[in-house]
């Protein structure tokens, strides 16, 4: 956020520091905007926002065209600060895709929308079951398609996990 080259006039360097702060306030923008819900869980995430908040802050006094930025970045800063966490679930489940056969053996093939995956859907309680849905299922209808093989939907959440093993 604070590079600045070793060369050229002090124009050029004032744009050049400019344009890496401007890059990097709209980065840290799209990533508060993306993962806003699971930064507020994040206290190393929520004090780096802030820190670097009062940081473009001070900034502004500065360099003025930087003030567009302070108040989006203001604007997301208090939204991810300011929202409420989300109750806890009675029933946390985790879908795991897995494939059912040795991928070396099988011939590399585009994946259609109308083939299928096999998921395992584990419960807290240690359990599990398993649905075939279509690739091109949505995140809603793989929910429904667990909620009607558990015969419950209350409490379902979809976490992703993978493995290099």
């Amino acid at each position: 956020y604070h590079a600045q080259p070793s060369q050229g006039t002090e124009q050029e360097k004032m744009d050049y520091a400019l344009n890496n702060k401007r890059r990097v306030i709209r980065l840290v923008l799209q990533w508060a905007a993306l993962y806003g819900d699971l930064l507020q869980e994040d206290e190393a995430a929520m004090a780096f926002l802030e820190e670097f908040y009062v940081s473009v802050s001070d900034d502004t006094r500065m360099i003025a065209a930087l003030k567009e930025q302070l108040a989006e970045l203001e604007k997301i800063v208090k939204q991810v600060s300011e929202e409420p966490k989300a109750p806890q679930k009675k029933h946390k489940v985790l879908l795991q895709l897995f494939n059912t056969s040795d991928d070396r053996a099988q011939k590399r093939q585009p994946i259609k929308g109308s083939d299928e995956v096999l998921f395992k859907v584990y419960c807290i309680d240690q359990t599990y079951t398993t649905i075939r849905v279509p690739v091109s299922s949505s995140v809603k209808e793989v929910i429904s398609a667990v909620a009607d093989k558990l015969g419950s939907g209350e409490g379902l959440i979809i976490v992703k996990m993978s493995s290099g093993g």
